[in-house]
């Protein structure tokens, strides 16, 4: 019988309040990509995220080993289902069983923050039509296991989805995007459940390089470079988000909220790669996704790093292959400070009294 710990409860509840008073606690995640024949085991790799105080973890499919290390981890997931299985998921009863398989097996030793549905669907992929009903029928797994306040179950894109992104207040999804992105977002902002976008200001800084500065991509301009409606944007990070913001607005769902699930700079293989580019952006990110963006400002924005190993198997173009924090020997690429602070052990054998999840009643 699948058990929680009532005190357990309690206390992971109070570790999670006591965070959320704090804006700067536990906002930065490190994206775990597996797409190397010469990467650790995963147990070692969970200790890596243990001993540098990274305190979560983006998992891009149900890899068994990774989430047994991750037992007791005391590490927040995003548990991604793979583009491949969208199809099979499609289906209520495929679902339900690989929520079954995938989290209930391994919930609470396992802490899932979200599950993603998806990652970087093209629309007018032919797997784009099972999104949706994936979406929703993980969703109805997880709400039906008492689970769907805990883990919240939603997809990840990417910025091309973005017709119109200049200035940030008049972003705007593509309009032929919309019959697709208008359902999904709709069940999102019903759930309650943020958007997951992948945000590279990389990209849009090495394909436009005579109208997007160096410094603008980096978080280093020392001051505003765009006015709009008052607001300055002082690096791209916060326009290309904002401009998010604003065609979330546009499509009807103004309180949709947006988690960053990646956002990485390479440090070799292509036009503006360098060690120390890669390591100014991501210290700077790590820094200013404290503060918000100015379209709102105050709040700290959950942001996932991409990624914790140069990953020498990745396909396409060799920049793909250098997004790494570490090297494959875990030595770090750079000086990061994650920051952070206690956790609770849910894996103590101190809690023992125990009820049973709402599928064991």
């Amino acid at each position: 019988m699948a058990i929680f710990s009532t005190s357990m409860a309690a206390m992971l509840l109070l570790g999670l309040f006591a965070a959320n008073l704090d804006p700067t606690a536990a906002q930065i995640g490190v994206c775990y990509g597996m797409l190397g024949n010469n990467l650790p085991n995963s147990w070692e790799v969970i200790q890596l995220y243990k001993s540098n105080n990274i305190r979560r973890l983006r998992l891009y499919d149900p890899n068994q080993q990774a989430l047994q290390a991750l037992r007791g981890s005391n590490i927040e997931v995003i548990l991604g289902v793979p583009n491949d299985q969208l199809q099979n998921l499609a289906d209520p009863s495929k679902a339900q069983s690989w929520v079954q398989s995938n989290v209930v097996a391994y919930w609470p030793s396992v802490w899932f923050r979200y599950i993603a549905v998806g990652n970087e669907v093209p629309p007018s992929s032919w797997l784009a039509q099972f999104v949706l009903p994936a979406l929703v029928n993980v969703f109805n797994a997880v709400r039906s296991i008492g689970l769907e306040s805990q883990i919240k179950v939603s997809i990840a894109i990417d910025m091309t989805l973005i017709g119109v992104s200049y200035p940030p207040s008049a972003g705007a999804f593509r309009g032929d995007v919309r019959s697709y992105l208008d359902p999904i977002i709709g069940h999102l902002a019903w759930a309650r459940t943020p958007l997951l976008a992948n945000i590279y200001t990389y990209f849009n800084y090495s394909g436009n390089p005579r109208d997007i500065s160096l410094p603008y991509a980096l978080f280093t301009s020392p001051s505003p470079i765009i006015w709009d409606q008052g607001r300055g944007y002082q690096n791209l990070f916060d326009a290309m988000l904002d401009s998010l913001y604003s065609a979330l607005e546009k499509a009807g769902q103004e309180g949709l909220e947006v988690v960053v699930s990646e956002s990485g700079w390479p440090s070799a293989g292509g036009f503006g790669t360098s060690v120390d580019n890669a390591a100014t952006y991501l210290s700077n990110l790590i820094r200013h996704v404290q503060g918000g963006t100015p379209k709102r400002p105050g709040k700290a924005i959950e942001t996932y790093l991409f990624a914790l190993f140069d990953e020498n198997s990745k396909p396409g173009p060799e920049l793909e292959r250098h997004f790494g924090l570490f090297s494959p020997n875990k030595q770090p690429k750079y000086q990061l400070h994650f920051g952070g602070g206690r956790h609770w052990d849910i894996a103590s054998e101190e809690y023992n009294r125990t009820f049973p999840l709402k599928s064991d009643m």
